[in-house]
């Protein structure tokens, strides 16, 4: 099963679950900007994907700015924002039991089957 971290309006998300369907993936879509993820969510997350809260991030989105965050906030302030406001997350993210992807590019997700 792959929790699917989806933004519908997103043409890369629409993809990536595309994806994921044609090649027979049981995913449990996830709306993240209605249902955010928790704080202890994306640690986890971003500990299965071994990588940086910024890297997890859309730094060029207004909002990061406008909280004044930068790519040298440190790590704990950036994984508050993105539970604060689920807009700064990268989208979309695949996650299994035992590791998780973003989906870009859309392909990406391929190593959760």
């Amino acid at each position: 099963m792959i929790t699917y971290w989806h933004n519908p309006r997103c043409s890369k998300s629409r993809a990536g679950l595309a994806l994921l369907e044609e090649r027979g993936a049981e995913v449990s879509v996830r709306r993240y900007l209605e249902d955010a993820p928790t704080e202890a969510e994306l640690r986890a997350v971003l500990a299965q994907l071994n990588v940086a809260p910024i890297k997890m991030m859309r730094p060029g989105e207004a909002r990061f700015k406008a909280l004044g965050l930068s790519r040298d906030s440190d790590p704990e302030t950036l994984i508050a924002a993105m539970a604060e406001n689920p807009i700064l997350i990268e989208r979309p993210i695949g996650v299994t039991e035992g590791s998780a992807a973003i989906g870009r590019p859309p392909e990406n997700l391929l190593s959760l089957l």
